[in-house]
């Protein structure tokens, strides 16, 4: 199921979308909340650059909101069908309460899908690397 070279192993892990090798985050517990935006500049595997532009990552927070209705609805359908409780005000303090909880996981998701987006595995990254190393010939 997360086997590498799927988008969806990149996007649950948060490894680099181009070769899967390492994280992009500089610390992957999205739950230390002061370094929960903090990633590296670019893959130390295959030189991706993770910031294509200054103002990239903006395009997440439209991610982020269907990420949030997604998390919500899910909450609301357990606590509703499932726990039983019909009460509309315990169930819209079980949907906040769950929003805050995942609210780091829900902010890394997004970007993880943002990114993947845009950029697609590379089973040959190593041999695209190796081409840029060699000088060309004028």
């Amino acid at each position: 199921m997360l086997k590498k070279g799927s988008k969806l192993n990149s996007i649950l892990t948060g490894s680099c979308p181009t070769c899967h090798e390492e994280s992009m985050y500089l610390d992957k517990n999205p739950y230390n909340v002061l370094n929960v935006y903090k990633m590296h500049e670019n893959c130390s595997h295959c030189g991706t650059k993770y910031k294509m532009e200054p103002s990239f990552f903006y395009g997440a927070m439209y991610v982020s909101y269907a990420l949030g209705i997604a998390f919500g609805v899910a909450a609301f359908i357990i606590t509703y069908f499932f726990v039983g409780e019909k009460s509309l005000i315990n169930n819209f303090i079980v949907i906040i309460a769950t929003l805050i909880v995942f609210m780091p996981v829900i902010m890394r998701l997004s970007r993880n899908i943002w990114v993947n987006m845009f950029i697609s595995y590379d089973k040959d990254w190593k041999q695209h690397i190796n081409e840029k190393k060699k000088p060309t010939l004028r």
